[in-house]
């Protein structure tokens, strides 16, 4: 499979260009946003080239960093040694010109998260205005494995072999032509490896938005050198609002929210099982539980169940509904919000325990902080008979990286947010590629079909379902509801078949009958993904979509004709709701679908950050990252021969072309000789 690259950039901090891949390799992020150079530098645009060295131990690096007498080298390193101490030896040195990291199998012991040790810093609600003593992490770092290596500034290309074989391959070229020999360097001819991967955008979002804008001010033709990351939000509501009107200010919602991207310092490499998906397939299945309650509507407040993408990248999607509930651009404002309920890490709790967040600086509002009380006793009353504790943090530590602390921004809302980790995090792998089923304990017998596999309810299928039960009971007591909730109860069996598809195949039976027709494209055989891009929505914003609807919507007995053109149909209410004619389960007795039409209150919003809305590409309160446009993304292997063969080799050329011009100009002065044209014999003169 063949991916494109880019590389990321931020408004104020230079970058460079990232991201890069080889042969039928995935290509990956390198030196990923925000760098410290004064410039962005770009690779060279006719490769980089190296003759390869195998990197299996430290000592290794010895022959490419000061031994070897063929630099520069490309570098195949084993995955264990992909960290930051290792970096940081090869980089600045010119005897490096790329690097090649195969995949670890197992994963790392260690941990590995090339992601900062304080998220998203800077961005949140803590500053030297509002809890200074909590800003940049000072009481608790959250990611302490994090290198921040995604934020490093490499001058080479590096690319992830995540295939086995490829990296074979690349091995058995150097055992048979790269091997020293008693110290000594190997003989020519000598393996080496190109890279091609030219990025058009340079220095930072402000100069290349700069660039942009000039290109389509004064260009016929113009051409964009990058393009700021953009996607959808998903939401609903439990009871249907008019999406086209704002909401009456009286009335009241329980704002449920957790993020649905990840990331890791490859790109479109970005499993994130505990980071993400743990957290937004405990909220759809929360969703499913509550709107299956017999008396839901009768509810006294509105819940909204909320889905940010681009959450990774300086809270896009949180920091864009904020903004346009300010405007006055989304039918809620920030008034109507009664409280908050996030979502974060929750698949790897330590037994039963279950972490309640709070931000200690709107507690000391004597208005706020009964209202968190309140929240607080409600949930820890919901898992009352559950196998889940929930418990409250201190009092003294701050609240997490999470979407809330966008909302908190700009206004003082009762929130909690809802992990598996008391302070740091649980989870090792953050931002990684090793954030993958295996991390939070997904295992399957060995032997099952997939449709079978699509079906078997894990341990952490139950787990999370245990937890999306106490949400969906808590949420109800916050609506009002006063009914017994031992009916309300999340499915694992729910949860097993989104755990599935969203880590494991998204291509599964489940996934293609609830889907559009026209969308079947983006189930593709690969591993879901959850990077946000600057195509959108990717395919899990649709996915997310389609599965929210499925499980809170209502099939209604309307044609194809009417479901897709619901303003003609009487009594549809298109404000109201949104209409989808889903492909449906395949017929039993044929190879053919039974389609049928969901309604549901599910809605996108844009996630696009307000720096660009607003033009201000050097912004410091709003997320500011841009993907880098490229044109050719490749690489060979090859052998190279020694400097004196080359030499000669041009020598010899020369002496050829030499030799070649003076016997064509020789001819050409002869030609008059060389090619007259004899008389006929037959000829006679009189």
């Amino acid at each position: 499979m063949v991916s494109c690259c880019d590389y990321v950039l931020e408004a104020g901090r230079s970058c460079l260009p990232l991201v890069f891949f080889f042969l039928v390799l995935f290509c990956l992020e390198v030196s990923v946003f925000c760098c410290i150079m004064p410039y962005c530098l770009q690779l060279k645009s006719v490769g980089d080239t190296g003759v390869i060295h195998v990197v299996e131990k430290e000592e290794d690096l010895n022959w490419v960093l000061a031994d070897g007498p063929h630099p520069p080298y490309m570098i195949l390193l084993d995955g264990n040694l992909f960290n930051r101490l290792v970096m940081q030896q090869l980089k600045g040195t010119s005897r490096v010109s790329g690097l090649a990291v195969s995949i670890a199998k197992p994963n790392p012991p260690q941990g590995f998260s090339p992601g900062l040790k304080c998220p998203n810093d800077g961005f949140g609600v803590y500053s030297k205005d509002y809890g200074p003593q909590y800003a940049h992490c000072n009481r608790t770092v959250w990611n302490p494995v994090g290198s921040g290596l995604s934020y490093e500034d490499f001058d080479f290309p590096i690319f992830l072999l995540e295939d086995a074989n490829e990296t074979q391959v690349i091995k058995q070229c150097y055992q048979d032509h790269n091997v020293p020999t008693d110290g000594s360097g190997p003989e020519y001819p000598l393996c080496a490896m190109q890279l091609f991967s030219h990025m058009h955008a340079v220095t930072s979002t402000v100069t290349c938005m700069r660039r942009n804008s000039i290109q389509n001010t004064f260009s016929i033709n113009p051409e964009t050198v990058c393009d700021p990351l953009l996607d959808y939000n998903v939401w609903s509501t439990l009871h249907p609002i008019n999406s086209s009107e704002k909401v009456d200010p009286k009335k009241e919602f329980i704002m449920v929210a957790t993020r649905i991207d990840s990331h890791s310092f490859f790109w479109n490499i970005a499993p994130g099982a505990e980071s993400a998906v743990s957290s937004f397939v405990t909220h759809l299945a929360a969703a499913e539980a509550l709107h299956k309650a017999s008396d839901v509507h009768l509810l006294q407040r509105n819940i909204m169940f909320t889905f940010f993408q681009g959450e990774t990248f300086d809270y896009i999607g949180s920091s864009r509904m904020v903004y346009d509930m300010e405007k006055d651009k989304f039918p809620l404002r920030l008034e109507n919000i009664h409280s908050f309920v996030e979502l974060n890490q929750v698949a790897l709790r330590n037994g039963s325990i279950l972490w309640m967040h709070t931000d200690p600086v709107s507690r000391l509002n004597a208005t706020v902080e009964p209202q968190i009380k309140n929240l607080l006793d409600i949930l820890s009353n919901s898992s009352v008979g559950a196998n889940v504790t929930l418990q409250e943090v201190g009092f003294s530590q701050s609240l997490p990286p999470s979407s809330f602390q966008r909302f908190l921004r700009a206004r003082h809302i009762p929130g909690v947010v809802l992990t598996d980790h008391q302070a740091s995090f649980q989870n090792r792998y953050y931002q990684s590629m090793y954030d993958t089923p295996e991390n939070i304990r997904m295992q399957y017998p060995e032997g099952l079909s997939p449709e079978e596999t699509l079906e078997y309810v894990t341990d952490t299928a139950k787990s999370l379902a245990e937890v999306a039960t106490v949400v969906a009971r808590a949420l109800y007591r916050l609506a009002g509801g006063a009914n017994d909730t031992s009916a309300i109860q999340a499915d694992p069996k729910t949860i097993t078949q989104m755990l599935y598809g969203f880590l494991i195949k998204m291509n599964n039976s489940w996934f293609q009958s609830i889907i559009k027709p026209d969308l079947k494209g983006i189930l593709g055989d690969d591993v879901p993904q959850h990077y946000v891009a600057v195509s959108s929505p990717v395919n899990t914003t649709y996915l997310v979509q389609y599965v929210l609807a499925n499980l809170t919507g209502t099939v209604v007995n309307l044609t194809k004709e009417e479901c897709l053109n619901p303003e003609k149909t009487p009594n549809a209410e298109k404000e109201m709701y949104d209409y989808a004619w889903v492909q449906g389960s395949l017929d039993p007795n044929s190879t053919s679908r039974v389609p049928y039409c969901v309604r549901s209150t599910v809605r996108l919003s844009k996630a696009l950050s307000p720096a660009f809305e607003l033009r201000e590409w050097g912004s410091t309160e709003y997320s500011t990252w841009t993907e880098s446009r490229w044109k050719e993304i490749r690489a060979r292997i090859f052998l190279v021969a020694s400097k004196e063969l080359e030499i000669i080799t041009l020598v010899v050329g020369i002496a050829i072309l030499v030799f070649s011009l003076v016997a064509t100009h020789f001819i050409n002065a002869k030609a008059d000789v060389l090619f007259s044209i004899p008389r006929d014999p037959g000829a006679v003169a009189y």
